[in-house]
């Protein structure tokens, strides 16, 4: 009877109920229960708090995959953020304080943590993404972006340079966070600087204070132009592409000028106009000059006392030779520096066909005297011999223009002037003398004259003077007396 009242409920008649087969007829008029989707299970986000306070290394990402491990039905990633945000607003008990920030004090400085494609290359068409800098400053909270293609510290240090320009003054203190282009070691109470960031900050004169790691609060003011950024600049620009960064940063320029001059919501004035009347008078001067960002290069330094840089060879002292150096170069100074001391310098050279830049206070005492002799002309020697007594030079003078080509003469000369640290410059001076006297022009006859102490001889009377050699620049022993 109920199979009846059933199928006449269904619409069908005997004849049509009769051509079913029976697990069809029972589908039909006994469906099983549909099974309800379970709902997405919460996870304990107590111990999801605890976690994060507990390992500092941990964070959201991390713990939601866990949870969606061992969870048969999870909640999807941006449903966890959002209601993990939601019970920790309901769960506080930690008391906010609000606090007058100083006009002018600190500029705080990030990346926004979205990026988006934007910037189109015009051959290929293919997209890249960009990272936006934002940086804040003091009473106003004027906001300050620029994009990049990527965070490394060439581009970490512009952005704060251009972040500093654009405001026009310097703070005191610029608060960043634990990035690794500004933070090298993540101490919690004595962070050590990038040395690039550290020499940005000592050229502007500024204390760069890092954030403390997971700690937003620290520099709230840019954690909040952040997010009010990413939607007001990038979400301005989803939709458009662009062929070069200069035209990408031109048109965020036009937008940060319309959020700067765009009034407050709860408090009189515009971001420029409070910057202007607050922060900017409690500012000192930019320095008229803009940072150098260095370029660092480690070496060791290598027998000939040189180290290499830029396909160019710079000079070290050479008691440095198979020590381990830092180059620091700038657009007009390389320096080397030896356990962070500066042990030389030298302009930068931008000469492709000078291979070698070499200051001769560096070279040991033997490759000294070799390379002042090849560079050495006739004058010097002249000077030389002057400085000792007037027969030298005579003697001297005498070796160089008795050659066409006095170069060839230069062995000679130098010969006899070292004569000079052997028997002494009153010696030598005895031995030209005696030298002129016999005309005897020649180095090996003032060396035979100190070699057997004529020079402390009296001259003896009717002695043949020595052979002058025939030369019509020979100018005589007369023309020295």
């Amino acid at each position: 009877i109920e199979v009846f009242r059933r199928c006449s409920e269904l619409g069908l008649d005997y004849a049509q109920a009769s051509r079913m087969s029976n697990s069809d007829l029972e589908q039909l008029i006994d469906p099983p229960e549909q099974i309800k989707e379970a709902k997405p299970s919460d996870p304990d986000f107590a111990y999801i708090q605890q976690q994060l306070e507990e390992f500092p290394n941990l964070n959201r990402k991390f713990l939601w995959d866990e949870y969606a491990r061992r969870t048969p039905n999870p909640l999807q990633y941006s449903q966890f953020c959002e209601r993990f945000r939601t019970w920790r607003k309901e769960n506080s008990k930690e008391v906010t304080l609000s606090l007058e920030r100083k006009p002018g004090e600190v500029m705080e400085v990030d990346w926004a943590g979205d990026t988006m494609n934007l910037l189109c290359d015009r051959a290929t068409g293919v997209l890249s993404k960009v990272y936006l800098f934002v940086a804040t400053i003091g009473n106003s909270d004027l906001f300050f972006a620029e994009a990049f293609t990527n965070t490394r510290l060439e581009n970490w240090i512009q952005a704060n340079t251009d972040a500093l320009e654009f405001f026009g003054a310097l703070p005191r203190i610029v608060t960043p966070d634990n990035t690794k282009t500004a933070v090298y070691s993540h101490e919690r109470y004595d962070p050590i600087l990038n040395v690039a960031y550290r020499e940005w900050a000592e050229f502007y004169c500024v204390a760069v204070i890092p954030a403390r790691p997971k700690k937003p609060r620290d520099k709230n003011m840019v954690e909040n132009g952040v997010g009010y950024l990413e939607t007001w600049v990038l979400g301005r620009l989803r939709h458009r592409y662009f062929f070069s960064m200069t035209e990408l940063n031109q048109e965020i320029r036009k937008i940060l000028q319309e959020l700067n001059d765009k009034p407050y919501q709860k408090r009189e004035g515009t971001r420029q106009s409070v910057y202007r009347k607050i922060d900017r008078p409690a500012m000192r001067p930019l320095p008229t000059a803009r940072f150098e960002r260095p370029e660092y290069k480690n070496c060791t330094v290598g027998l000939n006392y040189h180290i290499e840089f830029e396909k160019c060879n710079y000079s070290v002292p050479y008691k440095y030779i198979h020590k381990k150096v830092t180059v620091r170069a700038t657009n007009t100074t390389v320096e080397i520096l030896y356990d962070n001391q500066r042990i030389c310098s030298h302009p930068r050279n931008y000469d492709p066909h000078k291979r070698y830049i070499t200051d001769k206070n560096h070279m040991p005492e033997k490759h000294r005297g070799y390379v002042e002799q090849i560079d050495w002309d006739g004058n010097r020697y002249r000077n030389w011999a002057k400085k000792i007594g007037p027969q030298t030079h005579a003697v001297v003078d005498a070796m160089l223009t008795a050659h066409e080509i006095e170069e060839q003469a230069y062995k000679s000369c130098m010969g006899l002037l070292q004569l000079s640290k052997k028997y002494g410059s009153e010696r030598l001076e005895s031995a030209c003398t005696r030298a002129v006297e016999l005309g005897g022009f020649r180095y090996t006859t003032v060396k035979n004259i100190l070699k057997n102490d004529q020079d402390q001889r009296p001259i003896q009377t009717g002695t043949d003077n020595l052979a002058l050699p025939q030369h019509r620049n020979i100018r005589g022993s007369e023309y020295y007396k």
